[in-house]
């Protein structure tokens, strides 16, 4: 009854339940590092991102005014304001003078301050301190407060991220860093492949078969075997420490994918087109250009999807042969391995770097996505 038009056979379903099980598995953690990117320190240690739409009960220090804004009122010293910033509407539920009993108070009742006078605390954060002397000393009295703060969205995240200067957090160095180094690893291998693709699919030469699984064999070796002896010979002959060593790094270890997949799908397309354009004159490096490159676009957007993201996500390359002491071509990778290492507890920040770091290949990503399917099954079913 399964193969009967019209109905769906049990398999069908587990795929489908499959699949959108691994979307959801991808889409919620993207979605989190999105909205953690927005939020501020205190939020995100008191709750998770899924809650970033609820209030948040925290707990906050704060700090009264300074004794120098005190004024005498029927022979009585009073300090007066809120507790809170400019517009911070909260709701304070517990409050205390010490960091031992920081839930002492209620909203509404006086405490006793260590250096004398009295200090009563509303739950809107309103407090008016008292004391018959003067109050003494630079700065205001702590006051920790349990309060519930409605939800905050904030772009100084990345505003400290991307376009602070002179700071240990700015990634906008290590963003351009990552595209110098992303877009040449890209485009070379391509045309390199491109050239070898062709010779390998359409033109006859000795060793030819021996060429193309080599080829293959190349595709299983990691690339941990060649990091080392490919250093020592970058620097014997001058590129280990720019960009020039880390493209061709990049390259070397690209080009039997791309060689791979680009002689797939070139050697599938029709023999009679290219015999015609042979007949008709056209010389091969015509007919490449002309017919072979336009028509194996799917395929060339594959490879580039695939070797854009593998370039852009790396760490292990830049470091081994990208070496700057100074940082000034970090990248953003081993930027975010820099603030994992300074400021672990920063949470925001890592958040905001990570997801700047993804937001581009997404964007490559969502843009060619098209082409990817028809790239890698080009050349598996004749």
């Amino acid at each position: 009854m399964s193969d009967i038009a019209g109905t769906k056979p049990a398999l069908r379903w587990v795929v489908h339940a499959s699949v959108l099980f691994l979307v959801v598995l991808w889409v919620v953690p993207t979605l989190g590092l999105l909205i953690s990117s927005f939020r501020t320190a205190d939020q995100i240690a008191t709750s998770g991102w899924w809650r970033s739409l609820f209030p948040s009960e925290q707990n906050l220090t704060l700090r009264s005014a300074a004794p120098e804004t005190q004024v005498l009122e029927n022979g009585i010293y009073v300090i007066e304001g809120n507790l809170f910033d400019e517009g911070t509407k909260a709701t304070i539920s517990k409050w205390g003078i010490s960091s031992r009993a920081i839930d002492a108070f209620a909203p509404g009742e006086t405490a006793e301050l260590r250096k004398g006078g009295t200090i009563t605390v509303d739950a809107a954060g309103n407090y008016r301190m008292e004391n018959p002397d003067e109050f003494t000393g630079s700065r205001g009295s702590r006051v920790f407060a349990t309060a519930e703060l409605p939800p905050e969205f904030t772009l100084a995240n990345y505003h400290k991220v991307l376009l602070a200067e002179d700071s240990t957090d700015s990634m906008g160095r290590a963003f351009f860093n990552t595209l110098t180094v992303t877009i040449p690893a890209t485009i070379i291998p391509i045309l390199v492949a491109a050239f070898a693709a062709y010779a390998l699919a359409w033109m006859d030469f000795p060793g030819r078969a021996l060429i193309i699984a080599a080829v293959v064999g190349l595709l299983v070796v990691p690339l941990q075997l060649a990091l080392i002896p490919l250093l020592k010979f970058h620097l014997n002959i001058g590129i280990g420490k720019g960009y020039l060593g880390v493209w061709m790094a990049h390259t070397g270890f690209g080009l039997p994918l791309a060689i791979y997949l680009l002689r797939n799908y070139m050697a599938g397309l029709p023999r009679d087109l290219i015999e015609n354009a042979r007949v008709d004159g056209a010389t091969e490096f015509q007919i490449f250009t002309k017919l072979i490159l336009p028509l194996s676009f799917p395929a060339l957007a594959s490879f580039a999807i695939f070797q854009f993201l593998w370039t852009w996500n790396d760490l292990l390359v830049a470091k081994v042969f990208l070496i700057d002491a100074s940082g000034q071509t970090t990248v953003m990778t081993n930027r975010i391995v820099e603030l994992l290492g300074t400021r672990g507890g920063n949470w925001e920040i890592l958040a905001t770097a990570a997801f700047v770091s993804i937001i581009v290949p997404l964007i490559v990503f969502f843009a060619m996505q098209k082409y990817l399917v028809r790239g890698l099954l080009a050349g598996s079913v004749k």
